[in-house]
């Protein structure tokens, strides 16, 4: 279901077009290079987050990590990941495949800095077994981001 309210959202807005569905796992930033035929760092790797009983997404380049002062910096708190389960319940798709498209209401998105050096990034499409293809502009735009912030190392 998650795959399908990410495409109709993408389509609905033009970029239908763009969503590739693979044969092969895309669930991992490796394994999603793979199947996209790209180096891992221009994935776009969605991480969930809780911030004072909030659900977040943080959008970023497939070779970061959170960095954890930078973090409490931006966001005031220490940063507790969702589990599995509260990621599919609270933010609408399944590990693997999120991403800021068809998502539940009430979940803000943010994307790291670490996306602005490609002309191209490749985020999931609701399934661990999709991509899109977007620069970093149409990804603002259409991920409905609250800001862009540097959190990552």
């Amino acid at each position: 279901m998650a795959f399908e309210e990410a495409f109709a959202y993408l389509k609905n807005q033009g970029y239908g077009e763009r969503v590739r569905v693979f044969e092969v796992s895309s669930a991992t930033v490796e394994l999603a290079a793979v199947a996209v035929g790209t180096e891992p760092a221009r994935i776009a790797k969605s991480l969930s987050f809780m911030v004072d009983e909030q659900p977040i997404i943080i959008i970023c380049a497939g070779d970061t990590k959170i960095n954890n002062s930078k973090y409490k910096g931006v966001f005031h708190k220490k940063a507790r990941m969702l589990t599995a389960d509260e990621v599919r319940s609270l933010i609408g798709h399944e590990v693997g495949g999120v991403c800021p498209f068809g998502i539940k209401d009430g979940v803000d998105v943010y994307l790291d800095e670490s996306l602005k050096r490609f002309e191209k990034v490749y985020p999931a499409c609701g399934s661990a077994k999709s991509a899109v293809e977007l620069t970093p502009e149409e990804l603002e735009q259409l991920s409905g981001s609250k800001a862009w912030i540097d959190v990552c190392k």
